[in-house]
Order: C-alpha cells, then sequence, then structure tokens
C-alpha cells in the first residue's frame, strides 16, 4: 500500500467500518497498475444499517438552527483547505488527474461547501394575505426533503461529493453517500471533514459496493426521500426511473457532448492563439474525463486546415506521466476499460472515414494512458460524433454559416455544456440565446463555479447542482395555513 494512501473504512451508523458483509476489491493505481488498498464492501445489513442511520440524523439534523448548520458546514471547508495536500494526493494515486489539477478540484471544493453554507440561512419562506375572514395566516415554506441517496462518478471524487453533501446538509437533510469504487479514499476524507465539523455521526453515511446492488437496495428503502446521481445518461435513466417507481424526489446530472463553435473572427492572430490554448486545455483537462469537456469543435471552413494543424501538434506536444510528477500535463485513463473502450472510438470513426490527426492509441508504458486523440471531418453517424467518448478525444468539423454551426451543435440528445468563441457582442448573444444547453461558455470554458447552477437539457438530466438552485433540490415546499378556531 502507498503510504499516502489511507487504510479504506466505510462509515455506517455512525462508525468506521471494515467489517462488512460484501467482502473486498483492489483500489488501483491507474498511473502504474498496482493496487493501493483494499476496499470494504456494504452487504446488505451494512445498507439496511446505513439507511436506518440516515433517518435517525434526519431527525435529529433537520432541528439544528440554519445557522448551526452553516458553522458546521464552514469548519468543514475549512478542514478541507487544511488537508488540502493529503486529499489531493490521495485523489491523484486513486484517480489519476495531475497533482496541479488535483488541488484545484480540493480547493473549489472547499469553495462549494462554504457557499452552500451561506445558502443555509437563506431559505427563505413567504407569507401570503388572506383573502376570506377567519384566516389569519398563509405561510409557504422550504423544508428539507428528508434523507438522501447520493451516487457521484470517479471523475471528480472530491468535487462531485461536495456538492451533494454540502447542499443535502446545509438544506437539513441526511445523505447516504455512495462514491465510485475506483475512488474512495479521498471521498472517504471529505467524509471525515463533515464529522470532525461536527456534522452529527448518523447525518453522514458512506456506503461502497455493486453499483447496481446498492443503488437498487437503497432507491427502494422507505427511508430514503430523494436520489441523487452524478453518472452517464444511461445510468441516470435507469436510477430516475427507479426513483420514479417509488415517487421520489430525483436529481440527476448526467453526460454531454459538448461542442464548441469558432467564429470567423477569432480564426487568426492572438485571437486564434487564445482559442487554441483555452481549448487544448480544456479538452484534456482530465484527460478528457469531464461530462462538460469539449468535444465537437466548429471551425469555419476557410480555416479548418490551420485550426486542426495547430490543435493537434498542440495535442501531440503534451506531457503524459504520473499526476504526482510536477512535469505532468495529462495523467492516465482512470482504469483500463476506458483505454479498450477510446480504441473501438478510433476503430469506428476510422472505418467511417473519419480522418486521425493525432494519437489514436493506447501508451506502451503501465497504467492507464491513451495519447491525446483528434479528429477531423467525421461522418455525422460515427459513434464519436454520437456518443460521449469521456477521454482524451476531440474531433474538429467545418460548418459554412453561423447558422449551421448551431444547428449542427443542437443536432445531439445531450445539452450539458456547450461553448462559443467570438469577438462580436451581437453574434455572442445570438450564440448564448440558440445553442441548446444548460451552460453556455463564450469566450471561456470555465461555466462550472460554486455560485452558478450545474446542469443540463434533454438527456443531460434533470434539475442542478450548486449555486442557490443546487439547494433547493434538496427541499420541499410546505404551505401552512391558520385559522380562528371559532
Amino acid at each position: 500500500m502507498t503510504t499516502s494512501y489511507p487504510a479504506l473504512a466505510l462509515h455506517v451508523a455512525g462508525h468506521w467500518t471494515t467489517h462488512t458483509g460484501g467482502g473486498t476489491r483492489p483500489v488501483v493505481n491507474p498511473a502504474s497498475g498496482m493496487e493501493l488498498g483494499r476496499l470494504p464492501l456494504a452487504g446488505p445489513q451494512e445498507l439496511a444499517a446505513a439507511a436506518e442511520s440516515a433517518l435517525r440524523g434526519y431527525r435529529s439534523w433537520r432541528q439544528v438552527r440554519a445557522h448551526e448548520r452553516y458553522g458546521a458546514l464552514r469548519r468543514a471547508a475549512a478542514l478541507l483547505r487544511e488537508r488540502l495536500d493529503l486529499v489531493a494526493t490521495v485523489l491523484t494515486l486513486e484517480q489519476g488527474k495531475p497533482l496541479a489539477e488535483a488541488r484545484r478540484e480540493v480547493s473549489l471544493s472547499a469553495d462549494i461547501i462554504d457557499f452552500q453554507a451561506e445558502e443555509a440561512k437563506r431559505l427563505y419562506g413567504r407569507t401570503v394575505p388572506p383573502r376570506v375572514e377567519g384566516i389569519l395566516s398563509h405561510t409557504v415554506a422550504r423544508v428539507p426533503v428528508g434523507p438522501v441517496a447520493a451516487f457521484t462518478a470517479w471523475n471528480f471524487p472530491v468535487n462531485l461529493p461536495s456538492r451533494k453533501l454540502a447542499s443535502a446538509l446545509a438544506a437539513g437533510c441526511s445523505v447516504v453517500i455512495k462514491p465510485a469504487e475506483e475512488t474512495p479514499g479521498s471521498c472517504m476524507l471529505l467524509v471525515r471533514c463533515f464529522l470532525d465539523a461536527g456534522v452529527p455521526a448518523d447525518a453522514i453515511n458512506l456506503v461502497c459496493g455493486d453499483p447496481g446492488e446498492v443503488s437498487s437496495f437503497l432507491i427502494e428503502r422507505p427511508e430514503i426521500a430523494k436520489v441523487s446521481v452524478t453518472g452517464s445518461v444511461a445510468v441516470g435513466k435507469l436510477l430516475g426511473a427507479q426513483a420514479a417507481a417509488h415517487v421520489k424526489r430525483f436529481t440527476g446530472e448526467l453526460g454531454g457532448h459538448a461542442p464548441v463553435i469558432v467564429c470567423d473572427d477569432m480564426c487568426d492572430g492572438d485571437a486564434l492563439d487564445f482559442v487554441l490554448r483555452q481549448s487544448v486545455a480544456a479538452k484534456f483537462r482530465n484527460a478528457g474525463q469531464v461530462c462538460a469537456s469539449p468535444i465537437r469543435f466548429y471551425v469555419p471552413r476557410g480555416h479548418l486546415g490551420t485550426f486542426a494543424e495547430r490543435f493537434s501538434a498542440a495535442a501531440r506536444a503534451l506531457r503524459l506521466g504520473q499526476g504526482v510528477d510536477v512535469a505532468t500535463q495529462m495523467g492516465p485513463l482512470t482504469h483500463a476499460r476506458r483505454v479498450q473502450d477510446m480504441e473501438r472510438f478510433v476503430d469506428d470513426a476510422v472505418a467511417q472515414g473519419a480522418r486521425l490527426l493525432a494519437g489514436g492509441h493506447r501508451v506502451s508504458r503501465p497504467g492507464f494512458f491513451f495519447q491525446p486523440t483528434v479528429f477531423a471531418d467525421a461522418p455525422a453517424q460515427c459513434r464519436l460524433m454520437q456518443q460521449e467518448p469521456f477521454g482524451p478525444m476531440a474531433v474538429i468539423q467545418p460548418y459554412d454559416s453561423l447558422d449551421s454551426a448551431i444547428e449542427q451543435a443542437n443536432a445531439l440528445p445531450y445539452a450539458l455544456g456547450a461553448y462559443a468563441f467570438t469577438r462580436d457582442l451581437h453574434t455572442a448573444h445570438r450564440l448564448g440565446e440558440g445553442i441548446e444547453a444548460g451552460m453556455v461558455g463564450i469566450n471561456h470554458f470555465g461555466v462550472s463555479q460554486p455560485e452558478l447552477p450545474f446542469g443540463g437539457h434533454k438527456e443531460s438530466g434533470l434539475g442542478q447542482e450548486m449555486g442557490p438552485e443546487g439547494l433547493l433540490h434538496y427541499t420541499d415546499v410546505k404551505t401552512i395555513t391558520v385559522g380562528t378556531p371559532f
């Protein structure tokens, strides 16, 4: 076991435990393929205990005044900042991203917790004047929805749990959190921050296990009132249907296939330098394992050759390596099956006539590395143009008019993130209004901020996380009317 990696445990019914009914599984360093530790897996007994614990935690935590919940969450954020080096190192070891990216993720997670802590004090209701005699008051209040089952993915193993834990706890809910089995250590350290900050032990339960078994078990439990999931479209549809069958609240932050429209006025000189620098960094951040990662780059036909050549050269120049190496610009994919899927994307695109400009192969070294890969002129029906690759893969396509570029950008059933570059204010507004997506970034890729709602349209999900909107999804509306007793 790597000395920086913690001994893994689950937090169930107020206690950390390694004695579970589901056995164990290895957690692997994707940069080396070596085992980091053994993860205990929850069986039915532990899952039932976690659900029951969450109900106890909810009944006590919801009674805590909002200002006190605010204080506990602020302390948790402070502890996460104090422990940043440890948490970021563990994140890199188990997930693979460069340490600088891991540090930014942990720091931003603390900011998310801080913001939602502040929002805990702002769950305002309203009073409505009565219209008939004998009614003293009408009050509309926001109340916590109840115990939450939260399922998170492995690509941002601190950020994603932070969004759900901070929002749920700020609203007065308790949580059963299930991180991805590939990346449990960083979430475990995050949960420790909340517990050490004074959040009651029953209010947070952490479980791991077979994803299908854990999700089905928890969603069906009567104690669970809401389901929150970050994952693929297919997983979101499945869990959403299970939640709907039990009439439970559901928030799904699912996949995307983000387009980037580069306008003609950004295709030369310093403007092109800016677009390329921003685009390459955003595309290959976290090895492309980002739900809002840019994938389809639409460029005016007359500039396609220059843009594609320079984008490909920048991709080939990226330094690949272990995340703990400060010189690394792109780390490995998080597990072996992602490498295999990248190969299937490449084989399909090449077979259908797409031009491979860079990469396209796994890297011959230990770990799960795949070359930064760039295509051009990919047929609309090929898999790369229809499905989210979730890896270091971009495709550059020509367009002849801005209307056609917007039409191509909107052609898929996914609508999470989308981006565009222009110096013209009128065009910027036209793009912002015309592109179908939950988040549209003009001249930048930084659409995910603690103060802003994060979520998609179409098949990219339901509801939002972060921002004031994210907190509201953990509440129910309750109307209380009071009349005279006689």
